[in-house]
């Protein structure tokens, strides 16, 4: 079966990189084993942990960071295109590509942020919080959202806040099990007239108040839900991040997904690649659990398998690895060198990966494979979660190689 770009991974990275390479006219295939990092989403995605603006920060990072394989001026430049392109796939984004605002996470703590869905709450680069005051509100027996936490992170930034609970019948047969009190089972519950309660419930809780934050748990397919609620709602909502599962990850996957579908991509659901095929440092084809004897063949290829979250690099006693082609990878071989002992260090086996020329293009015993790139959070030499910089390495080191292919 023949694609002119193959993509192995169908997360952030996998579906950018795929929908890029069918705006441009690629045939393209994405496989995917599973649940990606999306489920896990914040709300918000963030470029660089910086208090710069990204034009100077961008310019101070290591030369082993993806963003310096890049240059500043090209993440800047494929920055600022993010917005209209998530636009196109029914996704709204409201951030700058100058500079951080902050989010609020749910247990309380502002953390800098480059794009944000649109109904989450964000407080801008100032710092300063949108509202004095404020309801904190939540749904009687969810867990997954610390509306005290909260409170206590706001109040000490001079917000009053009053806190409430909101009891729905139709969230009662949930309730009879916490583990089913989960995000996902109640977006799947509150619609329709559902909704209509909810917002009449919430307008009544945050009267005398200038807004009323709530849990992100609506709409698991489509932001309707969500914006109708801020309609029927007597003042402001905003919407915070919930612990995992998260509905808006999930939805922007799905979103994702459909735009590369209806874009001619074909994607395959819960297959795994177990072998490549190559000829003279040339991919020429993989082959998955599921089909067998069936080689996807393509003139290129693209790695967006993730890191050790996702099994897209792994570890064993002699050393770290690349599970599907035995690609280079930088990593030192003495264990001592991975960890630090101290929990809360910037741990070294985060910068781990496939490592790749100046193109992105990886290596297989030390010889450049000239048709097979890797992005996202498969790359070495960064560590996402301290740098702050996880889903901006995935966004835009796809469109990166996607460019660079369709050349």
């Amino acid at each position: 079966m023949k694609f002119d770009s193959i993509i192995i991974g169908g997360g952030l990275s996998g579906l950018v990189a795929g929908i890029g390479l069918q705006l441009k006219g690629r045939k393209t295939l994405v496989v995917s084993s599973g649940q990606s990092a999306l489920h896990f989403f914040s709300g918000s995605f963030e470029l660089y942990n910086t208090e710069k603006p990204y034009s100077e920060a961008l310019r101070e990072i290591p030369r082993t960071h993806p963003y310096a394989k890049m240059g500043a001026d090209r993440v800047l430049e494929l920055a600022s295109t993010v917005p209209d392109f998530f636009s196109h796939a029914g996704i709204t984004l409201n951030g700058s590509a100058e500079r951080n605002h902050y989010r609020l996470t749910p247990m309380g703590v502002v953390k800098p942020a480059w794009l944000t869905l649109e109904g989450y709450i964000t407080i801008p680069q100032d710092g300063k919080f949108p509202y004095r005051k404020i309801t904190v509100a939540n749904l009687d027996g969810y867990l997954d959202f610390h509306t005290e936490f909260i409170a206590a992170s706001l109040e000490q930034q001079g917000v009053e806040c009053k806190l409430c609970s909101i009891s729905l019948p139709e969230l009662d047969y949930l309730r009879t099990n916490p583990t089913e009190m989960r995000s996902t089972n109640i977006a799947r519950a509150i619609k329709g007239d559902v909704l209509g309660r909810l917002a009449q419930k919430l307008s009544e809780a945050a009267q005398g108040t200038d807004a009323v934050l709530v849990p992100a748990v609506l709409g698991l397919d489509s932001p309707v839900n969500a914006q109708s609620l801020k309609a029927r709602t007597d003042v402001p909502v905003e919407f915070v991040a919930t612990l995992p599962p998260s509905v808006p990850g999930i939805r922007t996957q799905l979103m994702l997904k459909s735009h590369f579908q209806k874009l001619g991509g074909t994607y395959i659901l819960g297959d795994t690649v177990i072998e490549g095929i190559f000829e003279n440092d040339i991919l020429k084809g993989i082959r998955t659990v599921n089909h067998g004897d069936t080689v996807f063949e393509a003139d290129s290829f693209v790695l967006a398998s993730g890191s050790f979250f996702s099994r897209g690099v792994m570890a064993s006693q002699e050393g770290v690895f690349d599970p599907i082609f035995n690609l280079d990878i930088d990593a030192p071989a003495d264990r001592e060198q991975w960890y630090s002992a101290l929990m809360f260090d910037a741990q070294p086996y985060m910068h781990f990966g496939v490592r790749t020329d100046g193109d992105f293009k990886v290596s297989r015993s030390g010889k450049t494979i000239g048709n097979l790139y890797a992005v996202g959070s498969a790359l070495s030499g960064f560590n996402g979660i301290k740098e702050g910089c996880g889903a901006g390495v995935s966004i835009l080191t796809a469109l990166d190689v996607a460019d660079k292919i369709t050349r």
